[in-house]
């Protein structure tokens, strides 16, 4: 059984002790995103900031440089309108969080180039013509659904996104008076209004992610040490044995420790 994305301020149901698997990346929608809820994953439903294009991948949220702060979202008609970010602390973007599953997208790299499809809520995905009008209908990539995720010179933890017309996605002002700021792709050059930054989930951040294993690594119980060496183990062996764990050496160590096994046995 899967529990749906969370949003911050949504009571949480008490954890279970049977692991739940992830889903697949590529084939999640947002609405269908899980968070395992061992203790091992307590924190994988925290929303993080990407910082370098490598860390691109699964549910993320686009802020945009707008004040108050928005993100690209998208309804069920495939729409693409900005939306204003309630979860987040003293307007800062880098702590804005998603409250709505229009406001987040899964991204993932066509595979075989170094190029993003971002699928929205309803599956489809983000789509740009050669007017710079965005919209998400299409649930094939073309080149239109091509992006290019681009850092920003002078400006870390910040983003550009190229659509394969070489224009960038932009804000423009309302045109009407109390009116929303309107998100376009037919910037031809990088300003201000084409910077975004991109909050994601942190358990699909490749640096968290390996943290996360390491700390698996080191967790491994007395028993099952002992069972693995095939008999009962000092305190000295224990802690030998888990050191090599996180250094790299466990299976080598282990070997030494059965050698002396036998080297007892008929000694």
């Amino acid at each position: 059984m899967v529990k749906p994305l969370s949003f911050k301020g949504d009571k949480k149901p008490k954890k279970r002790k049977r692991a739940e698997a992830d889903p697949s990346i590529d084939d999640a929608g947002p609405s269908d995103l899980v968070v395992p809820s061992t203790e091992d994953a307590e924190h994988d439903d925290s929303w993080v900031s990407a910082e370098a294009v490598g860390d691109v991948q699964g549910p993320v949220v686009i802020v945009l440089p707008t004040e108050p702060p928005t993100c690209l979202a998208c309804d069920a008609n495939g729409k693409i309108f900005t939306d204003p970010i309630v979860n987040i602390v003293d307007g800062n973007p880098s702590t804005a969080e998603p409250h709505d599953v229009r406001q987040v997208w899964v991204a993932n790299k066509i595979y075989g180039t170094e190029n993003f499809r971002l699928k929205g809520r309803y599956g489809k995905y983000l789509s740009c013509d050669k007017y710079g009008i965005l919209t998400a209908t299409s649930e094939a990539i073309t080149a239109l659904e091509t992006w290019t995720v681009i850092p920003t010179r002078d400006t870390p933890g910040t983003f550009q996104i190229q659509s394969q017309h070489e224009t960038f996605l932009t804000i423009k002002e309302p045109t009407k008076a109390n009116g929303a700021p309107e998100i376009r792709g037919d910037a031809t050059e990088i300003s201000f209004d084409t910077t975004l930054r991109i909050r994601m989930q942190a358990r699909f951040k490749p640096r968290l992610k390996a943290s996360k294993e390491e700390k698996a690594k080191e967790k491994i119980s007395r028993k099952e040490l002992e069972e693995a060496v095939g008999r009962r183990l000092d305190e000295e062996e224990v802690r030998s044995l888990k050191k090599a764990r996180r250094e790299g050496d466990y299976h080598e160590r282990l070997l030494d420790l059965k050698s002396k096994n036998k080297h007892d046995k008929y000694g």
